[in-house]
């Protein structure tokens, strides 16, 4: 049996926090895995800057209630889940996935946490769990099923890598110099394409 494994953010939808940074004017949170790494270190200073502004909850969710799913990824998605199972694996939060994944008609998520104070405050999160893409993938794999993966940033390397089959979407050139092994494509139509070889 098969399973297909994307990342959620830069593949299927915008990136929330890019997103928030255009509606608040706050630069520093275009950061994201794209350009950072190292997850904790990211997360710790996009909490610094939500503290230091004010920003709570709320506020971001406000933002994310008026995305939506990038163009042709509902229709992407849809046709996938015909032909085989699809499980969304993201480091985005439940609190902030959950109008988007309606949006996409409510594909299975694994995802992260925030803390979240009596004033609505992010204090901090809590991951599903360390390597959680790769584990997942790997945990996909101790049942007997067939994995392809594909994600756009550097947290999604390893899930890649310990899939059966894989490739990066949309991956900035840094990652895709860096990653010159992976296949790296940039439009719905070639992405199915190649999940259909590997479903063959």
């Amino acid at each position: 049996m098969n399973l297909v494994c994307l990342d959620l953010e830069g593949v299927l939808v915008p990136e929330i926090w890019i997103a928030f940074s255009q509606a608040t004017g706050i630069g520093e949170l275009r950061r994201t895995t794209r350009d950072e790494p190292d997850y904790d270190k990211l997360m710790q200073f996009r909490l610094e800057i939500l503290k230091k502004n004010n920003l709570k909850l709320p506020d971001i969710q406000k933002v994310i209630s008026g995305m939506q799913p990038l163009s042709g990824a509902l229709e992407f998605a849809n046709s996938l889940r015909e032909k085989t199972q699809l499980v969304i694996l993201s480091d985005t939060f439940e609190q902030f996935a959950k109008p988007l994944m309606q949006k996409l008609l409510l594909p299975t998520l694994f995802c992260n946490s925030l803390k979240i104070a009596e004033d609505q405050s992010v204090t901090g999160y809590t991951l599903r769990h360390q390597n959680g893409k790769k584990e997942a993938v790997r945990a996909f794999k101790s049942m007997n099923l067939r994995v392809f993966a594909a994600g756009d940033s550097f947290n999604d390397l390893a899930m890649i890598r310990e899939a059966d089959g894989g490739c990066l979407f949309r991956a900035p050139e840094q990652i895709q110099k860096d990653c010159a092994d992976l296949i790296c494509v940039d439009t719905f139509e070639k992405l199915m394409e190649v999940i259909d070889k590997f479903l063959k």
